[in-house]
């Protein structure tokens, strides 16, 4: 199995809290790769040491066979990445974003602009191209972000969160994209807490919890059962409410 990114014994600390411990990952090239965990397992940490935005204590990471660290420019040109809230200058409008993300990468003005074209029509942003992101929903930050990560071409693609926010028809317009993105050859990963859609989408999907990987493999070998929800509940470990708690939901009123 080729690894698109390859995670050994990561570790990342924050003053006496550990956030990671010892990850070890092997995602494959070609896959469409999903990351769960309850908040607070370290899953955004993680991505963050994998796109080169944040530095582990420990361990190693690669993608496509460049190591990140050392090396994060040189990982970075090999990926594409969606935050769950994308980073981008308010002031600028959309058509001025994919510009100036563009020229950081030193493509040529001619791809900028065809490929802008064609981003910002599938993605319904044509006629708001002009508009400052400030102005911008939630919704329409993210599609633009998508834009800005999809714009040179990546050979990994990974995103916190990608469909919060997104209305029903931007969400399966999202989701052709990265379909589409992974029959050329490209490699997917997210990470998200709507299970019905990791489950509908992933070849595999890792479960984190507690900064450390409690389950990995196809949603049939985590999910015999047909429900990743449930299997998810079981792996990580569910509460149930007490027969006594919030009994006064249910007194009527005075």
């Amino acid at each position: 199995m080729t690894g698109a990114i390859q995670v050994a014994g990561v570790v990342k600390k924050f003053g006496d809290v550990t956030s990671v411990d010892g990850l070890n990952l092997t995602i494959p090239q070609g896959s469409f790769y999903g990351i769960a965990g309850p908040n607070g397992a370290g899953k955004t940490t993680s991505i963050r040491m994998i796109t080169g935005l944040l530095e582990p204590d420990a361990g190693t990471i690669e993608v496509a066979g460049v190591s990140v660290w050392p090396n994060p420019r040189r990982a970075k040109a090999l990926l594409g990445y969606v935050a769950d809230n994308p980073p981008l200058f308010g002031r600028l409008t959309a058509r001025e974003m994919l510009d100036y993300a563009g020229m950081l990468r030193g493509m040529a003005s001619a791809d900028i602009r065809s490929r802008g074209d064609d981003l910002l029509r599938v993605l319904d942003l044509e006629a708001d191209a002009g508009r400052p992101i400030a102005d911008f929903s939630l919704g329409m930050t993210k599609r633009v972000g998508l834009a800005v990560a999809m714009l040179h071409s990546p050979r990994v693609l990974i995103l916190d969160e990608p469909f919060g926010a997104l209305d029903p028809v931007n969400t399966q317009v999202m989701e052709q994209m990265l379909q589409r993105f992974r029959q050329g050859g490209g490699t997917v990963v997210f990470s998200s807490h709507v299970l019905d859609v990791v489950q509908r989408l992933c070849d595999r999907v890792a479960i984190i919890a507690k900064g450390t990987l409690v389950a990995e493999g196809t949603v049939a070998e985590l999910a015999p059962n047909g429900s990743l929800e449930e299997a998810f509940v079981d792996i990580v470990g569910g509460r149930d409410l007490a027969e006594g708690d919030l009994a006064w939901l249910s007194s009527s009123p005075a």
